[in-house]
């Protein structure tokens, strides 16, 4: 990603637009998904002993900046990273346009699924086999399970955040801990993606994967051992904060890889460009895509 594009996509953002520059009107049916990794969004305060000392808590001027972010992605359902605080996620998506569901975790960095009003939702028992972490470690996030319906039409959908820090190369690698972790969590997801696929039912799999998952990629090959999937990010780069590799994925299976609207994928790039914000927003832009919903 060269300069000059990013530059192109944040001053697409500022006219309203995102990147890439095609705009797809949307139909009643046309549905749009997305994932954001809100980065330590706490009301705790800095020092306290659950967050790192690199952790800052949000101010009031950034939940408010993350909500206007928010008012603008405009998406049907956001699976959601790095949530702790229901109350601070209640500014961001207010009751009145969203319903926002929670992992049961004991963790900081909770998972969760912020859901428009009129849309119908069940959650699901917590997928909390990916919580592989060993006695004395900190625990993982749980995956939160939820089903969607649209009119008569219905869509499971996993949300989910991964362990970070292996982005690419073998599995499992033995000179790095966070790969023999992932290692441990792939089981657990392609053991969910088979009971959707034995259902036939139309699924998702999004979230932070920590993963880039490129074409030859040994994770996503795993996903796919038993179910294809199709890649919303697949071939692209992001313009988050000046270029970088996705690692928020979305996945569609069973009936949902067509649903998924072509060249639908979009990234909402902010506005700020001091990198001293990366920090106080996120480092993670919202990234969306399309799915036309049949009538069922």
């Amino acid at each position: 990603m060269t300069r000059a594009r990013a530059a192109i996509a944040r001053l697409l953002v500022g006219l309203g637009l995102a990147w890439p520059m095609a705009v797809q009107a949307a139909g009643p049916d046309d549905v749009k998904i997305a994932t954001w990794n809100m980065e330590w969004l706490t009301s705790r305060p800095a020092g306290d002993p659950s967050l790192p000392e690199d952790a800052l808590p949000k101010r009031d001027v950034d939940v408010a900046t993350l909500a206007g972010y928010a008012l603008q992605l405009d998406a049907s359902v956001v699976a959601l990273e790095e949530v702790d605080d229901p109350a601070l996620v209640a500014r961001i998506f207010p009751p009145d346009r969203y319903r926002v569901l929670f992992t049961g975790d004991h963790v900081v960095q909770r998972v969760a699924l912020a859901v428009r009003q009129g849309v119908g939702v069940t959650q699901n028992p917590d997928l909390q086999a990916l919580d592989v972490a060993l006695p004395g470690q900190f625990h993982l996030r749980s995956g939160l399970d939820a089903t969607l319906t649209f009119g008569a039409t219905t869509l499971r959908v996993l949300a989910v955040h991964l362990k970070s820090g292996c982005w690419e190369g073998v599995l499992p690698d033995p000179k790095r801990h966070a790969c023999a972790a992932l290692a441990e969590q792939l089981p657990v997801l392609q053991d969910w993606i088979a009971a959707r696929r034995s259902e036939g039912v139309a699924f998702l799999v999004l979230g932070d994967f920590n993963r880039r998952l490129k074409a030859d990629d040994v994770f996503l090959a795993g996903l796919r051992r038993d179910e294809p999937l199709a890649s919303a990010t697949a071939g692209h780069a992001s313009p988050c904060w000046g270029g970088e590799d996705f690692i928020d994925q979305v996945l569609a299976g069973g009936p949902a890889q067509s649903w998924m609207e072509p060249d639908s994928l979009r990234v909402l790039v902010y506005r700020e460009t001091d990198p001293a914000m990366k920090e106080r927003i996120s480092d993670h832009c919202p990234v969306s895509v399309r799915f036309r919903i049949p009538a069922g």
